[in-house]
């Protein structure tokens, strides 16, 4: 999850501002957490809020649709508790309403949001199964649109591979078999790439900046090298480069100074959370 959070720092700059160089600085004073970083953090709450009022049996057993519920519930919760605790984040038209609406609905949206805010859940599912269902449960209560599924499925199922020790290659192979076509290189589709919000013109690329990455750095500097939308696709690789290669301590050290003593509480809790034996799933 902090990758997600430390590409969302580092590209917030970027948004519409296409660079030619992979040789930037990555952290500047015009760089600011953003609507990745909020709602991702959002998702990790909903999570670590729905195992607290979990009353089924601690052992082990396949998500039931109860859990799915109450995590699609807690969900909604803490996207509209966050959200409109900071609502200058920068958030899309169609989620800004869904934030401040007292009868939150999904909009059938397959807008990359839904990709960007997915990560946490590949740290609680026990399998790729319940992590493409947990991935479905936290994002179909705005992006219901298959499209928008898809894009947080691919994601979700692309870190849990790295977390779990697969090759680039094999997590390469997965999502070309079950969610996009990964026949391009960053390099080639650079200078016709555009600005795009959608989970299909941006998921695919994020992945692609991480698969060609040789570190997490690398990974966050590969995103935004491609531009377009800067700062969710490094946020997207960011997430899996942390699973692929951990992030390293002057890295983390200095994102962790952008986030208050609210967002600084949450991802605290949440290491307090994954250091539990007895996950959700």
């Amino acid at each position: 999850m902090l990758g997600a959070i430390i590409g969302d720092i580092a590209g917030s700059r970027f948004e519409h501002k296409n660079l030619q160089t992979k040789d930037f600085k990555l952290f500047t004073r015009t760089c600011q957490v953003t609507d990745d970083s909020i709602t991702t953090l959002a998702v990790a709450k909903a999570l670590m809020e729905a195992k607290k009022m979990h009353k089924g049996s601690k052992g082990e057993r396949k998500l039931s649709i109860k859990d799915t519920e109450l995590i699609e519930k807690m969900t909604v919760k803490y996207l509209q508790e966050l959200g409109q605790k900071y609502p200058y984040a920068g958030y899309g038209g169609m989620f800004r309403r869904w934030l401040f609406s007292e009868e939150p609905k999904p909009y059938n949206s397959f807008g990359n949001g839904a990709a960007m805010r997915v990560s946490p859940v590949a740290y609680v599912g026990k399998t790729k199964e319940e992590v493409e269902r947990l991935a479905e449960a936290v994002t179909a209560v705005t992006h219901n649109h298959e499209e928008g599924i898809k894009g947080a499925k691919a994601v979700a199922t692309a870190i849990f591979m790295a977390r779990e020790g697969f090759t680039k290659t094999e997590i390469r192979n997965e999502i070309n078999n079950r969610f996009y076509a990964l026949d391009f290189t960053i390099d080639e589709i650079k200078d016709s790439y555009g600005f795009s919000a959608a989970c299909q013109e941006a998921v695919p690329q994020a992945i692609t900046a991480f698969l060609e990455s040789d570190s997490f750095e690398n990974a966050i500097r590969r995103a935004i090298y491609l531009g377009g939308d800067s700062d969710t696709i490094a946020a997207i690789a960011g997430s899996i480069a942390e699973a692929y290669y951990s992030v390293p301590v002057v890295i983390k050290t200095k994102a962790l100074t952008y986030l208050d003593d609210d967002l600084s509480r949450i991802l605290q809790d949440w290491s307090l959370f994954m250091g539990e034996d007895d996950k959700i799933g």
